[in-house]
Order: C-alpha cells, then sequence, then structure tokens
C-alpha cells in the first residue's frame, strides 16, 4: 500500500470525521478477508499495515501447544523450539505469507469492505451523537414529504416526523425550518433514525429553557408542563431567589420572551403558573385565569374539591374541560369543581380564601 493511498484514507477519514485508526482497522480487516477469498486460506491471518510507510505484511498464525490437533492453526512446541528454544506452550507463532501479488488483488477485493467498514463507522458515530441528544431540541429543514411523514434534514441525517408527531392543523412547506424535539433515536439496518415531535411537553420546555437565562441558570426552575398541543399548554415555574419573579421572568419584557415561543408553535396559547408546595395554592394557580374560592385536598386519595364563583365555572372549567384537565395534568391531582350554587345545593361547607395571586400571559 503506497503512501499515497494511505493519506487518501487519512483525508477521507478527517472529511468524515472518523479516527485514522478506525480507518487502518478497516483497511487490516479488508485485507484479511481478501486474502481469505483469493488463496482460500482456513489459517488464523493476521495483516499489519504500517503507519508511516503504508506497507502491508500478512502472517499466518499458529498457537504452541503439545499435540497438535489443526495443522493450519497450531504447531507442537517440539517443532517451535526448533526455530525458538524461547516458545513455551500458548505463545503464537507469526508466519509472514504475504504473497508477491497480493497488492493488486488487495486494492480490488478491499474497496467495498473499506467502503462499507466507514459507512457503519459514520452511522455509529451519528448514533452516539443523536443517542446522546435525546430530549432535545433540534432545528432543521424539511426536505421530503412522504405518507404525511415530515423528513427533517439535520445536516448529518434525516429526522422522521410522524403524522401523530405534528401539531393539529399545522402544515409545513418544503425547505421551512422548524424546531423539534428528539423523542427516541433508533439503530436499524439502514443507519440511525431519529423520531422528532412536534407535540411533546418536552419541546415546550426546553424552548423555555433556551429563551429564559434565568431559567439556564438555575435561578427559576419549570417544575412541570402540561400541554394539549396546538391549542394550550400550561407550564409551573418557581424561583429560587425571592428577589426574582418567575413568571415575569418567563413573559419578559412586554411579553418578548414568550411570545417568540408562542410564533415557533404557531400561536397555541401558554399559561405560565406559579408553583407552590402547598397543594390548594398550587393547585388554585393551575386553574388560572379563573378565580378560586376555596380549594380542599384529599391527600390520601390525591383528590381536590374546588369551589368557584358561579360566573366563574365555564372558565375554570374551559372549552370541553380543557382548563381542568391540563391543570389536573399540571398538577397531578383529581379535581372537581363546583360552583357556589352547586356547592350550597350539595351541602358542602367551604370558606372564601385568598390564594397566592398568579399570572396568565395568554387569557381565554
Amino acid at each position: 500500500m503506497s503512501t499515497e493511498l494511505l493519506q487518501a484514507l487519512h483525508d477521507l477519514g478527517k472529511e468524515k470525521g472518523i479516527e485514522p485508526e478506525i480507518i487502518l482497522e478497516a483497511v487490516e480487516a479488508a485485507l484479511i478477508s481478501a486474502y481469505k477469498k483469493n488463496f482460500g486460506s482456513a489459517q488464523n491471518v493476521q495483516v499489519n499495515i504500517d503507519s508511516v510507510t503504508g506497507e502491508f505484511h500478512v502472517y499466518t498464525c499458529y498457537n504452541v501447544v503439545e499435540e497438535v490437533s489443526n495443522e493450519k492453526t497450531e504447531i507442537s512446541l517440539e517443532e517451535a523450539q526448533k526455530r525458538n528454544p524461547g516458545y513455551q506452550v500458548g505463545d503464537v507463532i507469526n508466519e509472514e505469507v504475504t504473497p508477491r501479488n497480493f497488492g493488486r488483488i488487495a486494492a480490488q477485493t478491499a474497496k467495498q469492505v473499506v467502503v462499507q467498514r466507514i459507512r457503519e463507522a459514520e452511522r455509529g458515530m451519528i448514533y452516539n451523537e443523536f443517542s446522546e441528544r435525546e430530549s432535545d431540541i433540534v432545528t432543521g429543514t424539511v426536505q421530503r414529504i412522504e405518507n404525511r411523514n415530515y423528513y427533517i434534514d439535520l445536516g448529518k441525517i434525516e429526522a422522521v416526523l410522524g403524522p401523530n408527531e405534528q401539531i393539529p392543523g399545522e402544515s409545513y412547506e418544503m425547505f421551512e425550518r422548524i424546531k423539534a424535539y428528539i423523542v427516541e433515536v433508533r439503530k436499524s439496518a439502514k443507519g440511525p433514525q431519529i423520531m422528532v415531535s412536534r407535540t411533546h411537553p418536552g419541546l415546550l420546555k426546553r424552548l423555555f429553557e433556551l429563551e429564559v437565562p434565568e431559567i439556564q441558570d438555575g435561578v427559576v426552575e419549570i417544575k412541570s408542563v402540561a400541554r394539549e398541543a396546538g391549542y394550550r399548554s400550561k407550564l409551573s415555574v418557581y424561583s429560587h431567589d425571592e428577589n426574582v419573579d418567575c413568571i415575569g421572568a418567563c413573559i419578559g419584557a412586554k411579553g418578548a420572551r414568550v411570545q417568540a415561543i408562542v410564533d415557533e408553535l404557531r400561536g397555541e396559547k401558554i399559561d405560565i403558573v406559579k408553583w407552590n408546595e402547598d397543594p390548594s395554592i398550587y393547585i388554585s394557580n393551575a386553574l388560572s385565569p379563573a378565580k378560586v374560592l376555596d380549594v380542599q385536598v384529599n391527600e390520601d386519595e390525591k383528590k381536590a374539591q374546588v369551589i368557584v364563583p358561579d360566573y366563574q365555572l365555564s372558565l375554570a372549567i374551559g372549552r370541553e374541560g380543557q382548563n381542568a384537565r391540563l391543570a389536573a395534568k399540571l398538577t397531578g391531582w383529581k379535581i372537581d369543581i363546583k360552583s357556589e350554587s352547586q356547592a350550597q345545593e350539595a351541602g358542602i361547607d367551604y370558606e372564601e380564601r385568598e390564594y397566592e395571586e398568579t399570572e396568565d400571559y395568554l387569557e381565554e
């Protein structure tokens, strides 16, 4: 193997981002395959390549044993010590068997093996890169559309945005740049498969983490996310610094931070509420923008009964139960909402309380 070919392989590895050692291992494997194919060898064969000169040598390897059972792979201790008295049982003797015309044959036979190994190495690197990025956001370009699947070009590989992971009513144009959330990275015979989502609650969380410096710094923490993609989401946040308003930080000056996220999600409504360790206060906040009179909690069953003014009942429940459903997802509590009139008819005792004030970026 010439130094020019060695340099070409080195340049190829650099271009593909593959370590030179991996390229040389691929070439060595290819040469072993070529030797066995062309010379019908059933022996243990080893190929060594000089990484500086590019010269290669083929060796047959024999294991030193007391009694030979396979002449093609073993040599007796007696025979081995005729060559070198220092050999012991268990040693390996390498005997060079490089054919004269092997260079031409190897070049022809090894090419496909080398290409395949390089392709496998590339796939492995891509898999490792993206498997470490699961639960993260990627930005790509819509490359093609097939059977309601969008294929997003991420540069090194395509990601698949399936029908169930698309925001209802949202469509994407060819070559349009979009953000998506990596749900899963799979191994397959054709290489890594990157499955992405636009509906996952993690997308909303990561967008806020990218947009709000206080979240990146750990001052503000996202406690929970509840999302009905394309319609409405709720986000509960908490500040570890009493001087930092967690809701204000997420909204930004004149709503700039949250508006950027709303634009990315094509107008999805977002409620930002304050988390509280007291479940009654937290549930009251989660039902925002509705005003809550009383929250009675059952810790054992993790159920909450909420009383709201009559005129706030529809707002608390939301269109088709959406507000109550999202509040339940956000808090992890089962929530039963009753109006004052319903509570009185059912004989439920309640006391009007002043719950912590909370804010919403978008109203009904």
